[in-house]
């Protein structure tokens, strides 16, 4: 596997992780369809979600694979009226990455992070790579504090 911008990042960083490959199914995308190839439980699986906010431009939000953002609940915590995903055609040209493949790690720029508070409950977790077909499982509180992420119920669920 070739490496992605955000391994590199980790391997300068010195922060362990383990690539996670599965099968790309371009008819489905989601987490619940990865978790099962890796077989990981969704719960421990983030996805990363980019929004635009009307106050602070974009963000990055991760969340567990099975559950969708409180929009309303995420403006509010990060100190927006009102935030909107960034439509799929713009993620490429802001974030270097595309659908399928963001990464919270590795952005064309630094955006603030949030990432839901369900990840304290777990030692380990995985997110995008970078690039479709493979996940990186890495230690929560390292990638808390490489992406400089706060946390925060971002779904309503906990």
């Amino acid at each position: 596997m070739t490496k992605t911008n955000a391994m590199r990042m980790l391997d300068a960083a010195k922060i362990a992780y383990e690539i996670l490959e599965y099968e790309v199914d371009e008819n489905d995308l989601s987490g619940m369809h990865i978790a099962e190839q890796v077989g990981y439980p969704p719960e421990m699986m983030f996805k990363t979600l980019v929004a635009r906010g009307d106050k602070t431009g974009p963000l990055v939000c991760c969340i567990p694979v099975d559950r969708e953002i409180d929009l309303k609940k995420a403006a509010q915590l990060t100190g927006n009226k009102r935030i909107e995903m960034i439509h799929v055609k713009d993620l490429l040209g802001l974030t270097g990455y595309i659908r399928g493949g963001v990464s919270p790690i590795g952005m064309k720029k630094k955006f603030p992070t949030w990432i839901d508070e369900s990840a304290l409950q777990f030692e380990r977790i995985t997110v995008s790579s970078g690039t479709r077909g493979a996940q990186l499982l890495l230690d929560r509180a390292s990638l808390l504090q490489f992406v400089q992420a706060k946390t925060a119920d971002l779904t309503g669920k906990t």
